[in-house]
């Protein structure tokens, strides 16, 4: 069995994959809160999560790997939007799945093999609350039910935070019957005009961190092999996670990996409604093909901050003609696709996709040299197993390279390949002349130049 090592936010290292069973590998992501459109920046765990659900299946088997990423469907802007509307909230929560989900599967993810609810899990979401209290870790107030932070000793290993750094950075409670200010909200009571269900110690509605760890326990089991999410995510979210299940099972852990993506910035600046600065996937695949948006968010590794320009996705759409342009040379060869063995070790060293993308440029680089009938054949299996696994080229390319102004720019960058070539060969023949002249064009033109070992590759900077 090939192995994965993926970075282990809890121990602060890469480690080496073990599921507890190969026949049935667990991963779990938080998803949505299911009350407006979601933004590029939503898109990014779920395309970084999905490329990790291909790999994992890639090499388990399909009906080996188990993916759940949950719908929040009961919160607070979901009952002020509902409130606003004068409807009920179901109305605003099965409107936003499913633009959600054709959101995300225009960015190429897959369906997750689950997709649990929060409304519909709300009798294991009640026995969860019921057992912390009977073990000690929870208390009742007029407000709700609530965590006992100090109850867990080992709080706060995730985020590396310990109980003294809880208390001195915790916001003042409005709830003056807190036992202490880190405790949080297991049950919140219900208020009038909001939905709210029945439960032993009270009506009311779960607190946010509860949801997933009763789908979790319910879908998947008391320890999971994987939990993903992004960076924002580590404290409160998934630290609280950790706590409830933690006591709730007798100490035994909620997953074994933890990963954590990177935040999505905007021209340098942080994203956020405030600043305007929010695109969202709605709006920008009625722009630019799903495929680029793709492409763009995988051409940083998943733990690195990444820089959200019209650039980066004008770069894609041309990395994206330049592989089509590829498949296209091959296309007329009759295959099954091939895992390629470089793009599998990239994706295996904690999803390195910018590794796995510079794979992906030999391959087509191959594929456009091939003149033999099994060279041709090899570069086609290639270029399709790796389009599989990072979730692109599942276009035929003369579809992807007869849209809208494709003809012209796929010209051009003929045009620009064949004199980044010229200039590589006038270096290799020590032209020196030759090649600063086409540097210096190229430039012009708005092209940088970078020369490697295996040849020189390009792109566009104005």
């Amino acid at each position: 069995m090939r192995e994965i090592e993926l970075f282990n936010t809890l121990q602060r290292e890469k480690v080496r994959f073990v599921p507890q069973d190969p026949e049935r590998v667990t991963l779990y992501v938080c998803g949505p809160t299911v009350y407006n459109f979601a933004h590029i920046g939503n898109g990014r765990p779920a395309v970084v999560f999905d490329t990790l659900f291909r790999l994992l299946r890639a090499i388990y088997g399909e009906k080996h790997v188990i993916y759940a990423r949950n719908i929040t469907d009961v919160d607070d802007k979901i009952n002020a939007a509902a409130l606003e509307q004068g409807v009920d909230i179901s109305q605003i929560t099965e409107k936003f799945t499913a633009i959600y989900r054709a959101d995300m599967a225009a960015l190429g993810t897959l369906q997750p093999t689950l997709e649990p609810k929060v409304t519909t899990h709300m009798d294991d979401i009640i026995s969860l609350v019921g057992r912390l209290l009977d073990k000690g870790h929870a208390y009742t107030t007029p407000d709700g039910v609530y965590f006992h932070v100090p109850s867990m000793p080992t709080y706060g290993q995730l985020s590396n935070r310990n109980l003294d750094d809880n208390e001195a950075g915790a916001r003042i409670s409005v709830d003056g019957n807190k036992r202490d200010p880190a405790d949080f909200a297991l049950w919140k009571a219900a208020k009038p005009g909001e939905p709210a269900w029945q439960a032993p110690f009270g009506a009311g509605r779960p607190g946010w961190h509860i949801e997933c760890s009763a789908m979790i326990e319910t879908n998947l089991g008391t320890t999971i092999d994987i939990h993903g999410g992004g960076h924002d995510l580590i404290f409160p979210h998934h630290e609280n996670e950790i706590a409830q299940s933690v006591c709730a099972h007798e100490g035994a852990p909620l997953a074994n990996i933890w990963m954590h993506n990177g935040f999505l910035t905007m021209n340098s600046d942080k994203m956020s409604k405030s600043l305007g600065n929010v695109e969202l996937v709605h709006e920008m695949v009625e722009r630019w093909p799903g495929e680029a948006l793709r492409l763009a968010l995988l051409s940083a590794h998943y733990r690195a901050p990444l820089d959200w320009t019209d650039e980066l996705i004008l770069q894609s759409m041309k990395t994206l003609d330049r592989l089509y342009r590829a498949l296209d040379s091959v296309w007329n060869e009759r295959v099954e696709p091939v895992l390629p063995e470089g793009i599998l070790t990239a994706l295996c060293d904690d999803l390195n996709t910018p590794k796995a993308l510079a794979e992906l440029s030999m391959l087509a680089r191959k594929a456009n040299k091939a003149e033999t009938f099994e060279d041709r054949k090899r570069a086609k299996a290639e270029l399709l197993g790796a389009g599989l696994l990072l979730g692109i080229l599942g276009q035929e390319p003369q579809a992807w390279l007869s849209r809208a102004g494709a003809t012209v720019e796929d010209g051009v960058t003929a045009e620009i390949e064949a004199m980044v070539q010229a200039r590589f060969e006038a270096r290799a023949n020590r032209n020196w002349a030759e090649a600063d002249r086409l540097r210096a064009e190229l430039a012009a033109r708005g092209v940088e130049v970078t020369d490697g070992k295996d040849g020189a590759s390009w792109r566009f900077i104005s």
